[in-house]
């Protein structure tokens, strides 16, 4: 989550050998730290962290129809010889996804790259940063659009590891950047072509019962230029769709503190906006846990159905046992609220779930977690993953 009040650093720890730095929001006032200590530690993290921010927001230029040639963003990286060599591949792969989004629907016409810094660590000659990437990708809407409906922005929340080694000259160069992303689909301002680690947690099993057959996959062709888009109302009979995708739009980036997160935490984002908008839950006795015909939060995993944090667990209970949801044959039929899911491997088994925050122009608007993401279009999600197998809930 994004801290508050002004960035300040105190000396945690120092010798001879090695420092460590702890970055806090704290103000300004409240600092205890000496002087000396104060200024020597702030000076380190303010480069460091100038430094970061400055590599983040080249990743970010070259998804953009702005974007630098790449042998001009790597010169404005200081990084070390092994890191400038697989900067040069990911750059140039950056590029390549930026176009392939500019042929989808567009692109981005500018990125906006601020970086939250929870720790810093230095050790001689080394440096470590924990940080979270706040990343806004601005769409080609004009502001009058933005007025109609449009999003302006796609936006991105992603933690790294990153890591700087001292050169002769006593510059910090970049040495390395972990994400960490595991356990969802390909993070944007990310090239790994890595889909979701099946070891990664999500909360699901294997049901208690036999389910059979998934409906068949959504068609992702474009609907005729005829066709009368669906608009689904705010508030139903059943549901409040507004407080669903309210939620959504809330909680993207900053996890709701009531409830857990999950190693992969897709289904459990999305069973909180459905709670949210009207869904009440169904059983909640732990010998009902492992079926897939109740649906209920717990505080504790073995108190939660599989059913409410599993992707491919929820599909069933939605879709087969309450009757929630009704499954579309095309994904472009998706209004707000709406839910999508995605089989990356193509081995019947549900790996992603996502809902609908916007939809404008035809085009829906995805939000989800595990990679934190708010409004990405759908056609930039299909352009990613073209061989997925795709289910499309009416919620």
């Amino acid at each position: 989550m994004r801290t508050t009040g002004h960035r300040r650093v105190v000396a945690a720890a120092a010798t001879t050998a090695a420092a460590t730095l702890t970055l806090i929001g704290t103000p300004a006032h409240a600092q205890t730290s000496s002087p000396t200590a104060r200024t020597s530690a702030s000076a380190d993290t303010t480069e460091l962290t100038q430094l970061a921010e400055g590599y983040l927001q080249q990743r970010a230029d070259l998804l953009t129809t702005a974007r630098p040639a790449v042998k001009s963003a790597r010169g404005q990286v200081q990084a070390n010889r092994s890191m400038t060599a697989q900067l040069q591949d990911e750059f140039a792969a950056l590029v390549e996804k930026g176009r392939r989004y500019e042929e989808a629907d567009g692109g981005y016409t500018k990125a906006e790259v601020d970086v939250e810094v929870t720790d810093v660590t230095v050790t001689g000659q080394s440096a470590t940063l924990q940080l979270t990437e706040h990343t806004r990708l601005y769409l080609p809407f004009t502001p009058h659009e933005v007025e109609e409906g449009a999003p302006e922005y796609e936006e991105l929340s992603l933690p790294h590891t990153v890591q700087f080694a001292q050169g002769p000259d006593g510059a910090w160069l970049l040495s390395s950047d972990e994400a960490d992303a595991e356990g969802g689909p390909t993070a944007t301002t990310q090239v790994a072509d890595v889909d979701v680690d099946a070891a990664v947690d999500d909360g699901g099993g294997t049901p208690d019962e036999v389910e059979g057959s998934k409906d068949a996959g959504a068609d992702v062709e474009p609907l005729p230029a005829n066709s009368v888009d669906y608009v689904k109302p705010t508030v139903s009979a059943n549901y409040n769709y507004g407080k669903m995708v309210s939620y959504a739009d809330k909680y993207w980036k900053n996890h709701n503190n009531a409830y857990r997160t999950y190693g992969n935490d897709c289904t459990n984002f999305i069973s909180q906006a459905m709670l949210a908008g009207g869904w009440g839950p169904k059983g909640g006795a732990i010998i009902q846990r492992k079926s897939n015909k109740y649906w209920f939060y717990g505080p504790t995993k073995s108190t939660t159905s599989y059913t409410w944090a599993g992707a491919e667990n929820w599909y069933w209970f939605a879709k087969k046992h309450s009757k929630r949801t009704k499954i579309l044959d095309n994904v472009w039929k998706l209004a707000s609220a709406d839910v999508l899911q995605a089989d990356f491997r193509r081995d019947d088994n549900i790996d992603h779930t996502m809902i609908v925050t916007k939809k404008y122009s035809g085009t829906p608007y995805l939000t989800y977690h595990t990679s934190d993401t708010h409004n990405k279009s759908l056609k930039k999600i299909l352009s990613d993953y073209p061989r997925a197998w795709w289910y499309a809930h009416r919620t």
